[in-house]
């Protein structure tokens, strides 16, 4: 069955010209089809939700980056502070030992020159 003229909804406000009532067969198309518009729209929205989901959770994640590798810059600065801190003590220990070791062999020196003297008197 054709109609006399077209028939459309735009807006919610229906468009009329002569219209023919459709019987029943027909009818049920039409519906189906408002149907799967409402679905797709349903979907069209959840997946447009989705998707700013998505780019928001893409920026954080982002963010996320750019602070982790601006910490692991402050991290390795701090880690060759410290290289530095551990190089310098190190060097400190090495003169310090270098140091105990002339002391300790002064000091040997000096109880041999004791005994030296004390032994040739005892003789």
């Amino acid at each position: 069955m054709r109609f006399a003229t077209a028939v459309g909804c735009i807006g919610g406000a229906l468009l009329c010209g002569s219209v023919q009532l459709l019987p029943a067969a027909e009818a049920a198309p039409v519906e189906e089809r408002g149907q799967a518009l409402q679905q797709g729209q349903y979907r069209a929205g959840a997946a447009h939700r989705q998707l700013q989901q998505a780019r928001h959770d893409a920026k954080l994640a982002e963010q996320e980056v750019l602070n982790t590798r601006e910490a692991h810059a402050a991290a390795q600065r701090e880690a060759a502070a410290r290289k530095r801190d551990l190089d310098a003590a190190e060097k400190a220990q090495a003169a310090a030992r270098v140091k105990l070791q002339a002391a300790e062999k002064a000091y040997d020196e000096a109880l041999r020159a004791v005994d030296a003297v004390v032994k040739p008197a005892a003789k």
